[in-house]
């Protein structure tokens, strides 16, 4: 697999914290868009995921979250995530924002591959 699949993300703040914390390195496999459809998001209740939001600067910057839930609506089609941080306190998250659109899950977190110091 080519590098396109993964992304590897250090960990900026204390919102993940005591499970992650700042200056860990997280590395994600990206997710094809077919698996945030409402029958794979289901498997991604309690993972943790990386997010890619929009500022409202209109910049994209990367999150990393915990989903909590997943609703989908048999009307449009659409499933939303609902995330957390594991660190409630200090995390901007869905108490925030709302549910998530699929589009905005973009990562699945495979493992911590080197701890802050």
């Amino acid at each position: 697999m080519s590098s396109l699949h993964f992304k590897a993300i250090e960990v900026h703040g204390d919102s993940m914290a005591p499970n992650y914390n700042d200056g860990d390195w997280l590395l994600f496999r990206l997710l094809p868009a077919k698996s945030t459809m409402a029958s794979s998001a289901r498997g991604l209740v309690g993972k943790v995921v990386l997010i890619q939001r929009q500022s409202d600067l209109g910049t994209d910057f990367l999150q990393v979250k915990r989903v909590i839930k997943v609703n989908e609506s048999n009307q449009s089609n659409e499933t939303k995530f609902w995330v957390e941080g594991d660190n409630k306190s200090a995390s901007t998250d869905s108490r925030s924002w709302g549910a998530l659109d699929s589009t905005e899950v973009i990562g699945k977190l495979l493992f911590r591959y080197r701890r802050a110091k």
